[in-house]
């Protein structure tokens, strides 16, 4: 294992060499606040996905009395659980993120001051445009993943909170908490049915997003040698049949 300290000057690039056990390195990257919050928002985003889908395309009327059933009803409440879920957990990672390491800020600021970032997202669209031979790898995300989970994961995140809770200020009423943090929402985009369909289209947005992110990080794990998904359990970053970069 190799302790952060060590890596903390190298450059981030790492180029892939025959293996050797000695070259299989372990960096310690994330750590567990910012671990445990990755899984509670991926299972708080699902059910919000499902639920959501199921509000907005109800199920076929079942027979008998409502009140032997009340289905919808029961979606409905397992979507706002699992908002309040979302929305605090977002809330207690801004905090990590301003308490945690340098991992834990990476996809809430974006370094576009450095010359070095630029190059490196335009090497890995080129790389994923099959343009660049060569495999870039980070410590942390590169700097398209870490683009794209600033804009589609954590201005999704927001974006989701602030017209999901819009529209859930009118069922608690004029006045309520809702209303006074988000009212001003609905009519800043136009309406209630505006906001709703914004809404339901940032949830297929993110959705989308999770399933390309879902395939990116396995493919990490296959192409890059470097481990990803096995990361976010454990918070080491493994790099296999790997020496460090020298120009």
């Amino acid at each position: 294992m190799m302790e952060y300290r060590k890596w903390k000057h190298m450059r981030p690039q790492i180029r892939c060499v025959d293996h050797t056990p000695v070259h299989q390195q372990a960096v310690y990257v994330y750590q567990a606040p910012q671990r445990i919050w990755h899984w509670v928002h991926a299972i708080s985003f699902l059910v919000l996905a499902v639920s959501g889908y199921l509000i907005a395309n109800p199920l076929p009327s079942v027979g008998g009395e409502a009140s032997e059933h009340f289905i919808m009803g029961n979606i409905r409440l397992t979507h706002f659980i699992a908002a309040y879920v979302f929305a605090i957990s977002f809330l207690l990672r801004i905090y990590w993120a301003c308490v945690g390491n340098f991992y834990a800020r990476e996809i809430f600021v974006l370094p576009v001051w450095r010359r070095d970032w630029w190059r490196g997202l335009l090497y890995e669209i080129r790389f994923y445009l099959f343009l660049e031979k060569d495999i870039h790898k980070e410590l942390g995300h590169n700097p398209l993943a870490q683009a794209a989970l600033f804009v589609f994961n954590t201005l999704g995140s927001l974006f989701m909170i602030v017209t999901g809770f819009a529209l859930y200020s009118q069922g608690l009423g004029e006045g309520s908490w809702a209303d006074v943090l988000f009212g001003w929402v609905i009519p800043l985009i136009g309406d209630a049915e505006a906001t709703y369909n914004w809404h339901h289209l940032g949830m297929w947005v993110m959705t989308t997003f999770v399933i390309v992110h879902i395939y990116m990080a396995i493919r990490g794990d296959i192409v890059s040698r470097q481990s990803s998904v096995s990361t976010l359990l454990s918070g080491w970053r493994m790099f296999k049949d790997d020496l460090p970069y020298e120009p």
